[in-house]
């Protein structure tokens, strides 16, 4: 028999493609766990930047602090840590890009921008989504009108801890669960079975499995290095096995209530399946 199914893991990311780390419990928003994604960097033309063209933006590590978080450069001993608000004022507002989607944002202190560019040596901004922007997840698979954050396109990134296993399993190097970047991790099940979840509880809170979350690059960057791996693993290795049409899915992209709390060692219980 296999073992129950059980959150093992929570992950913020305060400034989507900067470093995240481990929370013991976190409140579920409308548009992901609360404080997830909601700052982002922008370059000149204020359209978003990511590790897929910026790798570098793996060096910047991020830490919990008081009201805040800390940003510090992994390489760059000589730059003090910058101290960033988990929410901003609306002093200065600009719009921004990120994909398709265009919305305003809200500026953070010119010290920020200062800092970040000094560390990725290329002119760059912070900007904070506040909670009177409107970004939809994507329509095709948002019948309840779901928000999100400045993630990619959904609230939420489940990944299950066998299936991990089993692709470093298939890997020369086996590789750590930071380079999928996930919200939520399960540990019991089998790999790959939330493939056919649908409604999933965690704790008193239900989420909404919508589909496979296709990979890109960024999965071969060190979060540490920032370096690529030479022979494109894991995304190539994961292409030969999980792949869907023109898409190389690992985890699971998932919406939720709007409201809530969970927390790791929570009990994880399949709804319907699909």
């Amino acid at each position: 028999m296999s073992a129950p199914l059980t959150l093992t893991g929570l992950f913020l990311y305060p400034v989507k493609s900067l470093g995240g780390y481990a929370v013991p419990e976190a409140g579920v928003t409308a548009r992901g766990l609360r404080h997830d994604r909601r700052w982002l960097l922008v370059d000149e033309r204020n359209r978003f930047m990511t590790q897929r063209q910026q790798p570098a933006l793996a060096l910047l590590a991020v830490a919990p602090a008081h009201n805040g978080f800390l940003i510090s450069h992994r390489q760059r001993p000589d730059l003090r840590s910058l101290f960033v608000p988990l929410e901003a004022t609306p002093e200065r507002t600009l719009f921004v890009t990120i994909w398709d989607d265009m919305a305003w944002a809200w500026r953070g202190t010119p010290e920020a921008d200062q800092w970040l560019t000094e560390a990725l040596g290329r002119p760059c901004k912070l900007v904070y989504m506040s909670d009177m922007v409107r970004r939809d997840v994507e329509p095709d698979h948002n019948p309840e009108g779901q928000l999100v954050s400045f993630a990619d396109g959904y609230p939420f990134l489940l990944i299950g801890e066998a299936a991990l296993a089993d692709l470093n399993t298939r890997l020369a190097q086996p590789v750590p669960m930071n380079r999928f970047r996930p919200n939520l991790v399960f540990g019991g099940g089998a790999p790959y079975e939330d493939d056919a979840w649908e409604q999933f509880r965690i704790g008193e809170t239900t989420f909404r499995a919508v589909r496979g979350c296709g990979r890109c690059v960024l999965t071969t960057i060190d979060q540490h290095t920032a370096t690529k791996s030479p022979v494109g693993d894991p995304l190539r290795t994961l292409a030969t096995y999980r792949q869907a049409g023109n898409s190389t899915l690992f985890g699971q992209n998932v919406t939720g209530p709007g409201q809530g709390r969970v927390r790791v060692g929570d009990a994880l219980t399949v709804l319907s399946r699909k």
